[in-house]
C-alpha cells in the first residue's frame, strides 16, 4: 500500500496491517507527522501536535506487538483530540485563551483509547466553548474545509473533521452538544454519529450542558467509527449517567438494516428481514434563515431513491417544529451552560465578547430556568417523536443549506451570530435535548464539489438500527474513496 492510501485507510484497515506486521505503528505515525506538517498550515486543524511522544508511543506499540500483544483493538493506530478533552500534562484551551495550568490526567474516552492501544498524535481547533458551527476564534484563528478552503469544516468539533478528511488521522475525538458531531461530517464528506446520551463516557465533565453534550467520535467509515466506539463505549458509564442497554457497534454492522442486502449479500439466518419504515421530513421551522438549499434537497430526495431501491418503506412525515428553533427549552440550557463554563476558566476576561455577552445572558436568566427545561424532557421528546413513532427510522436534513464561507459572521454582535447559528442548527439540536442518536451519512457532492448529506435519527438507544442501515447506505453509494484534491 503506498503512501496515500494509508494515509486515508481508516483506522480498520490500519490496526490490521499492524497486526500483521505489513506495516510499523512508526511508518503510520511518522506518515502522519509528515502530512501535518505539510497540509497543517493551509488548514489549521491541529492546535498542537505531540510529535515526540508519539514517536515513542509508536514505537512502544511496535514493541508490544513484536511480543505478542493481540489483545488492543486499536494498538499503534494514531487519533487526534478535540481540544475539549484533556490529556494529561497539556492544557486542555476549549478554543479560548481563558485557560489554566495543564490536565493532570486523561479525560475518560483519552484514558480508554490508548487502553485499546491508540496512539494521541495532537489535539485539534475548536471554537470557543464550542458555542458556534463554525471554528473560527481569535485566539486560534479558522480552520478550513478540506474540500474548499473558503468554507468551514463546521463546528464545534471542526478542526477534528478536517483533520480526518484531509488525511492528517485516520480518526479524531469529537463532541456534539446540538449537532457539532453532524454538522462537521457533514460538511467534510464521511460518517458522524452521535450516540444515546449516557452510551460514551463524559469524565471528569459530567453532565456536561446539563445533558446536551455527548462525546464521540470522527472516522472516514461506517466499519471505523464503529470500531472506535467500541473501544470506548465499553465499561462503566459516568457516576450518575442515564442506564443504557450496552451494545456491540461492530456486530451492528452484520445485522440486518431491513430491505434488500446490499451488493447481493445474504441476511443473517437465512430469511430476509422486514423492511425499515423510514419517516422522512424536510419540513423546516418558519424562518427567513432556515430555507432548505436545493442541494440540501436535492440530497434528501437522492437518499429516499436509493433507501426505497434498498426495499424500505419511505413516507413523508411532517414533523412538529415549534415556532421557535432551537426550542426555548434547549436555549435555555445552551446559554446557562455557557456561564456557568466560562465561569471555570482562569481568565474568563480572555473570552471573545460574543460569548461573553452570551454567558452574561445566561447569568441572568430566572433562577429555575434550568429545571423548568430539564423538567420538560420528557414532553418534549414524545413531542418531536410523535408524527414518527411508528417508524423505525426518521431521515431529514443535516443542515439547511451547504457549508458557510469563512468569515460569514466575522465582526457581527452576539445577536447576528446567534441567530446565523441558529439557522443552521434546526434539524440537529432537538435531538441533543431528546438525547437520543443522530447521525450524519454523506450523499453525494453539491454542483461546487462540497459534500453534502442527510440525517439519520433513531429510536432511544437505537445505534445499532442506524449503525446497520447507514453502513448499507454506504455499501451502495461508498464515500470512502473520495478525497480532497489538494490532500491528495
Amino acid at each position: 500500500m503506498d503512501a496515500l492510501d494509508l494515509a486515508y485507510a481508516g483506522i480498520a484497515k490500519q490496526a490490521e496491517l499492524i497486526a500483521a506486521g505489513e506495516v510499523t505503528s512508526r511508518e503510520l505515525v511518522d506518515l502522519y507527522l509528515d502530512r501535518i506538517t505539510r497540509y497543517n498550515p493551509a488548514l489549521n486543524a491541529f492546535r498542537v501536535v505531540f510529535t515526540e511522544r508519539a514517536r515513542m508511543e509508536a514505537d512502544q506499540a511496535d514493541a508490544r506487538r513484536g511480543a505478542g500483544d493481540s489483545a488492543r483493538p486499536l494498538l499503534g493506530v494514531p487519533i487526534a483530540v478535540k481540544d475539549e478533552f484533556d490529556v494529561a500534562g497539556e492544557v486542555t484551551t476549549f478554543g479560548t485563551n481563558a485557560y489554566g495550568e495543564p490536565a493532570r490526567a486523561d479525560t475518560e474516552m483519552v484514558r480508554r483509547a490508548r487502553a485499546a492501544g491508540a496512539i494521541v498524535i495532537g489535539k485539534t481547533h475548536m471554537p470557543e466553548l464550542g458555542a458556534f458551527p463554525w471554528t473560527e476564534s481569535p485566539t486560534w484563528g479558522v480552520t478550513r474545509n478540506p474540500w474548499e478552503l473558503s468554507h468551514t469544516p463546521g463546528g464545534s468539533s471542526g478542526g477534528s473533521a478536517a483533520a480526518v478528511a484531509a488525511g492528517l488521522v485516520g480518526a479524531a475525538f469529537a463532541g456534539d452538544g446540538g449537532g457539532s458531531i453532524r454538522f462537521p461530517s457533514a460538511y467534510c464528506g464521511f460518517f458522524g454519529l452521535k450516540t444515546q446520551h449516557g452510551r460514551v463516557p463524559l469524565a471528569p465533565h459530567l453532565d456536561a450542558w446539563h445533558g446536551l453534550v455527548v462525546n464521540g467520535v470522527f472516522a472516514r467509515s461506517v466499519r471505523d467509527t464503529a470500531l472506535l466506539y467500541d473501544a470506548i463505549a465499553s465499561g462503566p458509564a459516568d457516576p450518575g449517567a442515564p442506564v443504557v442497554e450496552p451494545i456491540s457497534f461492530l456486530d451492528a454492522l452484520h445485522g440486518p438494516a431491513g430491505g434488500r442486502q446490499p451488493s447481493g449479500e445474504s441476511s443473517n439466518g437465512g430469511s430476509e428481514p422486514r423492511p425499515l419504515r423510514i419517516a422522512v421530513s424536510s419540513k423546516l421551522p418558519p424562518s427567513p434563515l432556515t430555507k432548505l438549499h436545493p442541494e440540501n434537497r436535492a440530497a434528501l430526495e437522492e437518499t429516499v431513491t436509493l433507501l426505497r431501491t434498498l426495499g424500505h418503506e419511505v413516507e413523508e412525515r411532517p414533523l412538529n417544529h415549534g415556532p421557535l428553533v432551537p426550542s426555548p427549552e434547549f436555549t435555555a440550557i445552551y446559554l446557562r451552560s455557557l456561564h456557568e463554563e466560562a465561569a471555570t476558566f482562569a481568565h474568563p476576561d480572555r473570552l471573545e465578547r460574543r460569548i461573553r455577552a452570551l454567558a452574561r445572558l445566561g447569568g441572568i436568566l430566572p433562577s429555575g430556568a434550568v429545571d423548568w427545561a430539564l423538567g420538560r424532557k420528557e414532553a418534549y421528546a414524545a413531542y418531536m417523536n410523535a408524527p414518527w413513532s411508528d417508524c423505525d427510522v426518521l431521515l431529514t436534513p443535516v443542515t439547511p443549506a451547504p457549508p458557510p464561507r469563512i468569515g460569514a459572521v466575522e465582526g457581527r454582535g452576539w445577536l447576528r451570530t446567534t441567530m446565523t447559528a441558529s439557522a443552521t442548527v434546526s434539524h440537529a439540536a432537538c435531538w441533543n435535548l431528546t438525547g437520543q442518536p443522530a447521525c450524519s451519512v454523506p450523499a453525494g457532492f453539491d454542483s461546487s464539489g462540497l459534500p453534502r448529506a442527510v440525517q439519520l435519527v433513531g429510536k432511544p438507544a437505537g445505534e445499532a438500527t442506524l449503525i446497520a442501515l447507514a453502513a448499507q447506505i454506504e455499501a451502495e453509494r461508498p464515500w470512502t474513496p473520495h478525497r480532497p484534491p489538494q490532500f491528495s
